[in-house]
């Protein structure tokens, strides 16, 4: 049986939630599989045939050693996606590279030597803004502003950030997640805030939930895919594809390229499609 290693964190040894139905969907493909921490030392990396990041949740705080280490494991052995994919979308500035190539959240980027100037050009273009660390994850040093002496400026986690208009639909029509594996869009998750939120994750009091694949919405976010593989020239097995409505249209909010959660708490049928890709990468 060829061997894959479901790559997780310390704080979560049995993988995202939901994780349980993965590794049976993956048996039933005659795949041996089982969760593993990626800084884990007495694992043998080489000696997989597949390495597949699923929710090593604390890379954004240790983000040289884990970007060390999927070097070390794509020389080694196949990693999905890949160590250099990985680089490239640790850092939300790639929203303002794929600015006018996709549709994406209008980004500009923000650090220290320039924090006054960057913030007020962009309250100045687009009035109340949303301030993210360029490197971060589960909504985790977002702020929100709408003056330079905002007091929730203070709670600015450390720089370098990016700073966007705050998307007033996410309050209305939420955000939405789409899963594309080998290229193809596969489901959706529809994601809602609580109250006056901005976030949509369940710590903040957002809630999610399984709909059918919206064909428009599937199509921004194939799209968007196929044209970062082909920047990159990377073979993308999986990405999760977050959009919101911005002027009337669905726009990319971001790419998550390393290890999206495939919210399999919630709709635990993705599991069979991830597994559905893994199989086919083994048979390559």
């Amino acid at each position: 049986m060829p061997t894959v290693l479901l790559v997780t964190f310390d704080l979560m040894p049995e993988g995202e939630p939901g994780g349980a139905v993965l590794v049976p969907a993956l048996e039933a493909r005659g795949i041996d599989a089982r969760w593993v921490c990626w800084d884990d030392a007495e694992v043998d990396w080489a000696a997989a045939d597949l390495v597949a990041v699923r929710s090593t949740w604390d890379y954004h705080r240790r983000l040289p050693a884990f970007l060390a280490w999927a070097q070390q494991v794509g020389r080694e052995g196949r990693l999905l996606n890949g160590a250099d994919v990985f680089t490239w979308n640790a850092d939300k500035g790639y929203l303002v590279e794929l600015d006018g190539v996709l549709p994406v959240v209008p980004t500009a980027l923000l650090d220290d030597a320039a924090l006054v100037a960057g913030l007020t050009a962009a309250l100045e273009r687009w009035g109340q803004v949303v301030i993210k660390p360029r490197t971060g994850a589960g909504g985790r040093g977002v702020v929100v502003a709408d003056r330079i002496d905002d007091h929730r400026l203070f709670e600015l986690a450390a720089g370098p950030w990016v700073v966007q208009p705050l998307v007033a639909s996410v309050r209305t029509a939420g955000e939405t997640s789409v899963y594309v594996l080998d290229g193809t869009a596969v489901a959706q998750v529809d994601k809602s805030v609580a109250g006056d939120e901005v976030r949509v994750h369940e710590e903040y009091g957002g809630s999610s939930r399984p709909v059918p694949l919206d064909p428009g919405r599937a199509a921004v976010a194939e799209q968007a895919v196929a044209v970062v593989g082909g920047r990159l020239d990377a073979d993308l097995s999986y990405a999760r594809v977050d959009l919101m409505s911005w002027q009337g249209a669905w726009v990319v909010s971001e790419l998550e390229l390393i290890e999206p959660g495939l919210y399999l708490d919630v709709d635990p049928s993705i599991a069979d499609l991830f597994a559905d890709v893994v199989a086919a990468r083994l048979r390559r």
